[in-house]
């Protein structure tokens, strides 16, 4: 594959800086054109991209497979090369890789029209996706019939391009074993929103989510038909109501759950502007920070206030204060703290493992510096044959990791800045 590849890469680099180049113009027509244009460029890029990363799949595996590794690590850490080199998530690379090996291994029409850029990357991802419970048989019958001309597919949207899909299933056994895979990884997840809201996500079977709806709307109607909705819509009635339930209110005083604020001595005490950090969510407005600590206190659930030592220039986290009414001195929680959500570049996934960047085999320290923290993933993946890590010496600045993959590319991973003279509120 490299002998192929590798001569072409300064012509598309070239070409890469050439389209950078392009502005918009006054023709209108032009410009669709080449928005046209464009749309089947990335088209191909992206069936490009799925051979490469298949081929690089198979080249590792092969590689691993003749040095007499057990099975077990043939495919440790691939997807996490290629997450790195599209700079996404892990969890996205292994995505891609699932990806490119659909398409390379049992549906070539589809990725025929890929790279035609008759279908563009969303719709073979549908259609991937559609069909992924089906046997290999099974699913190059469905690519034959759905994308062999490529008229079949030409003006139809993405809702009857699934409908396509599914009413070609060919194995009904496999759709109900989906089902039941699909009900045994239900979850609740949070991810940021605009304005220092957040989206919870609770993802469950059909019958369950439409009852949930039901019921919630119910009662909110019968607050607002008692008088008893205290001046709050349907929509704020019923997320209330989840909140409620969800945490005990109505029945107990506050729980005492750990919810981590980090925020300077400024903020918290003299009217700052300097944002705070929630954990697990991100930053929030110094004036929403000292709310949330005002209703912290004025409430019966426990809180503490911890000390957190920061760099003035840079907002390096430097010490942690050793006392704490609420948690004790745990390097965890500094680790924490410091890196807030997994340390592998474009991976902002929780935080699962402490993990040694210098490893205890290489003699590294349990230390602060050669300590990071990893979502479960990250960890397992470097684990892997050929991938490396170490902490760089960066004085006066954040924490700095360099990360080594197989190939031997090298990815810096910097920890976030802290609000200068921190104190980390608990409640």
């Amino acid at each position: 594959m490299g002998a192929l590849v590798a001569p072409d890469l300064d012509e598309l680099r070239a070409f890469t800086a050439r389209l950078r180049c392009v502005e918009a113009g006054g023709d209108a027509g032009l410009g669709i054109e080449w928005l046209d244009a464009i749309e089947a460029l990335k088209s191909v890029g992206c069936a490009v991209q799925a051979v490469i990363a298949d081929g690089v799949a198979t080249s590792i595996r092969a590689d691993r497979r003749a040095r007499g590794l057990p099975r077990v690590e043939w495919d440790r850490g691939i997807a996490s090369q290629i997450a790195l080199a599209r700079r996404e998530s892990p969890n996205r690379g292994d995505r891609h890789l699932g990806f490119a090996r659909a398409l390379v291994h049992e549906m070539p029409h589809t990725l025929a029209l890929l790279r035609s850029g008759r279908l563009n990357e969303w719709r073979a991802t549908l259609l991937v996706r559609e069909t992924a419970c089906l046997s290999a048989a099974d699913r190059a019958i469905v690519d034959r019939r759905l994308c062999s001309d490529p008229a079949i597919l030409d003006a139809v949207g993405d809702r009857g391009l699934i409908a396509k899909a599914l009413a070609v299933e060919l194995d009904a056994a496999a759709v109900v074993a989906r089902h039941r895979k699909a009900v045994s990884e239900r979850r609740v997840t949070t991810r940021p929103a605009p304005d220092s809201m957040a989206y919870l996500s609770v993802l469950m079977p059909v019958e369950q989510a439409v009852c949930l709806q039901a019921t919630l709307g119910r009662d909110a109607d019968s607050l607002i038909a008692t008088g008893d909705s205290g001046g709050r819509t349907r929509n704020q009635l019923m997320v209330d109501l989840v909140f409620e339930r969800g945490t005990g209110q109505t029945a107990a005083g506050g729980v005492p759950v750990a919810v981590n604020l980090v925020l300077s001595d400024e903020t918290l005490l003299a009217g700052g502007h300097e944002a705070a950090q929630l954990q697990g969510f991100g930053p929030v407005p110094a004036g929403i920070a000292r709310q949330l600590v005002a209703d912290a206190v004025d409430s019966d659930t426990a809180t503490s206030l911890r000390r957190v030592y920061s760099c003035p220039r840079s907002g390096a986290l430097t010490a942690m204060e050793s006392q704490s009414r609420t948690f004790p001195k745990s390097l965890r929680k500094l680790i924490d703290l410091r890196d807030r959500t997994c340390r592998t570049p474009w991976c902002d996934a929780p935080i699962r493992h402490h993990d040694h960047i210098r490893s205890r085999r290489q003699h590294g320290a349990t230390t602060a510096r050669n300590g990071s923290g990893l979502c479960e993933a990250c960890n397992y993946a470097k684990e892997a044959p050929g991938w490396t890590a170490r902490p760089v010496h960066n004085p006066g600045r954040t924490h700095l990791i360099d990360l080594g993959t197989p190939t031997g590319h090298h990815y810096r991973s910097t920890a976030p800045p802290l609000p200068t003279s921190a104190h980390l509120w608990a409640s």
